[in-house]
C-alpha cells in the first residue's frame, strides 16, 4: 500500500479527493492531510510518504514553494503530483520543469485520478533503486542518535534535555561529547539551524515575525531579532524586505 500526503487549504476539496482516490481501488491511501506547504514540510520532517498530492494556490506557503522545498531537502520532486485549475497552467509548466511527476485539473474526475495514479505506481515499480534500510538505533553512537533526533525535529522544538534522553546520557556529558565530535557547542549548532529556518520562513512564507519567533522556540521577539541580526547582519524585517526586492 502506497501512502499519500494530501495538501489543500479547502477541507471540502480534500474530502472529495480522498473519496476519488478511494474509488480508484488502487493500492494507495491518504495517510495525512495538510492545509498549506509549510504545514506539509513540518509533517514530512518526521513522516516520510510515497506521494505528495498538492494544490498550487494556498496561503502561508503555496504549492510551488512546497515543491522547491521538497527538492532542496529530499532532492526529488518525482513523487509530487499537483492539482490546479485551468488558469494555473503557467504554474503547471513551471512545476513540471521543477520535476513533478504529473498534474490533475480541478475538478478531478475519477478516470483522471485513476489514470494518473496508475502511471505513478507503474513508474515506482519500474524503479531499480535498491531500498535503503535505516540504521539500527541500538548500533548508533550517542552523537549520531542526537543528530538523528535533530534532523527529525522542528528546530524550535529541539532541546538539550530531550537530546540527552535520546542518547541515554546526562545533559552535561552529552554537551562535552557533542563538542568533541562535532567541533561546535550543542546550542550553537541548534541556533545555526534555527537561524537557517528563520531565513527560510521569512523568505518563503507570509508568517508574521512574532509567529516565526514562536515557532523557533523563542519567547521574546526582541531577543530573537537581536540574535538574528548578530548572525546575519540584518534584522528579520530587513532580511524579508531584501528577499522581496530580489524576487
Amino acid at each position: 500500500m502506497y501512502s499519500i500526503l494530501l495538501v489543500d487549504d479547502e477541507k471540502w476539496v480534500r474530502t472529495a479527493l480522498k473519496w476519488t482516490i478511494k474509488k480508484t481501488g488502487l493500492p494507495v491511501e491518504v495517510l495525512h492531510e495538510c492545509t498549506n506547504g509549510l504545514e506539509a514540510m513540518d509533517w514530512l520532517r518526521g513522516n516520510p510518504v510515497d506521494l505528495v498530492l498538492t494544490d498550487i494556490r494556498m496561503p502561508v506557503m503555496d504549492g510551488m514553494m512546497l515543491i522547491r522545498e521538497i527538492r532542496q531537502r529530499y532532492a526529488d520532486a518525482q513523487s509530487v503530483i499537483i492539482i490546479s485549475v485551468h488558469d494555473d497552467f503557467c504554474f503547471v509548466q513551471q512545476a513540471l520543469r521543477e520535476g513533478v511527476r504529473d498534474y490533475l485539473l480541478k475538478p478531478v474526475e475519477d478516470d483522471a485520478m485513476s489514470e494518473c495514479l496508475k502511471k505513478w505506481i507503474e513508474s515506482r515499480q519500474k524503479e531499480a533503486v535498491a531500498p535503503q534500510s535505516d540504521p539500527d538505533p541500538a548500533e548508533m553512537s550517542p552523537v549520531k542518535k542526537v543528530l538523528r533526533y535533530i534532523d527529525t525535529t522542528a528546530p524550535g522544538q529541539v532541546t538539550l534535555a530531550e537530546a540527552a534522553k535520546r542518547a541515554h546520557l546526562n545533559a552535561s556529558y552529552l554537551s562535552q561529547l557533542f563538542k568533541q565530535e562535532m567541533d561546535v557547542n550543542f546550542m550553537d549548532y541548534v541556533t545555526d539551524l534555527r537561524i537557517k529556518e528563520a531565513k527560510r520562513l521569512l523568505k518563503n512564507t507570509n508568517l508574521r515575525i512574532t509567529e516565526i519567533t514562536d515557532r523557533l522556540g523563542y519567547a521574546d521577539i526582541a531577543y530573537f531579532s537581536n540574535l538574528f541580526k548578530k548572525n546575519t547582519g540584518t534584522t528579520p524585517s530587513e532580511y524579508r524586505a531584501a528577499g522581496k526586492r530580489t524576487n
